[in-house]
């Protein structure tokens, strides 16, 4: 077949027989199933191990095909990241994304196809790259994250800038930052001090509980947080939960002073320090929705702290 037609054949699912390998992750309540026809198809790196899961339903499927090779198809784009990837739009709402390096020489090295409602895609593989290198992991970064970060705009949820802090009672504190706030910083001095759990230093997913979590009784439209594999410098991730209790937004400062935001301001903080696709409307229409939930429901705080063991006092000892 040539080059072009097996494509066109992956990208709406006309390849057919069985794929002899499969393994499952689960991150922030997304489960990918992930099938191929080799073993390297569904091995990931290191930091994935803690998130692989038992078989069961899942949200994203995942075929993984090798081709020869993979070229520019010079479709119209969306959005170009300027580095390691760029989506296009094709039939009847799917995307293209190609992720490329300068050891491809600007062409892709994988093309995932994925359909509008972000629940069945085909990941092409192009053999001229990775026969050039020792490893090829099939959903190494930035595509993992953008598959989970693009399926969470399907429901009440969303990717936040953080770091996810569990008390030994289990409720959960979320410190929200851009880059150099402090999330690190917070990440290691409450292990430091406290029996605590860290979720993540730098990315956490909050969202309502999928349906497939819920048990009798529970309240559909409550809020957790959850550990994602995607951490920053003290490299906490951890597939675990927990019910968000609290957010607050870190500000270097002097005092440790914490105060209360209103509903709109606590909207703005936290949707300069989400992660959405922006080459859609409606992504960012979905996220100040959700958001606005989240405000409406959890306490926001500014915290302009000093990092110290006074900075988690202040947080232990706080009341509402």
């Amino acid at each position: 077949m040539h080059i072009n037609a097996l494509e066109s054949a992956i990208c709406t699912q006309e390849i057919d027989g069985p794929l002899p390998h499969c393994a499952y992750l689960q991150i922030g309540g997304v489960c990918l199933r992930v099938t191929g026809g080799r073993s390297s198809d569904v091995a990931f790196e290191p930091g994935l191990d803690p998130f692989l899961c038992a078989a069961g339903p899942f949200d994203i499927g995942i075929c993984v095909e090798w081709l020869p090779f993979l070229r520019d198809t010079g479709r119209n784009i969306l959005f170009d990241s300027g580095t390691t990837w760029k989506v296009c739009e094709i039939n009847s709402g799917q995307l293209q994304f190609d992720f490329g390096d300068p050891i491809s020489a600007n062409q892709p090295y994988k093309r995932l196809f994925i359909d509008k409602d972000y629940s069945h895609a085909s990941l092409l593989m192009s053999a001229q790259y990775f026969d050039q290198i020792p490893y090829a992991d099939p959903l190494g970064y930035p595509l993992d994250e953008l598959l989970v970060m693009h399926r969470l705009t399907q429901e009440q949820a969303i990717e936040l800038h953080g770091v996810g802090v569990v008390a030994p009672d289990g409720a959960g504190n979320l410190f929200i930052g851009h880059s150099g706030a402090g999330k690190s910083t917070t990440a290691r001095l409450w292990t430091s001090l406290q029996e605590v759990k860290i979720l993540s230093d730098d990315r956490i997913i909050v969202r309502e509980s999928p349906a497939r979590e819920l048990r009798p009784g529970d309240d559909p439209t409550q809020i957790f947080m959850y550990g994602t594999p995607w951490h920053g410098d003290a490299c906490f991730a951890l597939p675990d939960r927990a019910p968000l209790q609290r957010i607050f937004v870190l500000e270097h400062g002097r005092g440790n002073v914490i105060r209360r935001l209103t509903k709109s301001q606590a909207v703005a903080e936290l949707f300069a320090r989400s992660f959405v696709p922006f080459h859609g409307h409606e992504y960012l229409d979905h996220a100040l929705s959700f958001l606005e939930q989240v405000a409406g429901s959890i306490p926001c705080y500014r915290y302009q702290f000093e990092p110290d063991r006074c900075a988690v006092e202040r947080i232990v000892g706080f009341r509402d």
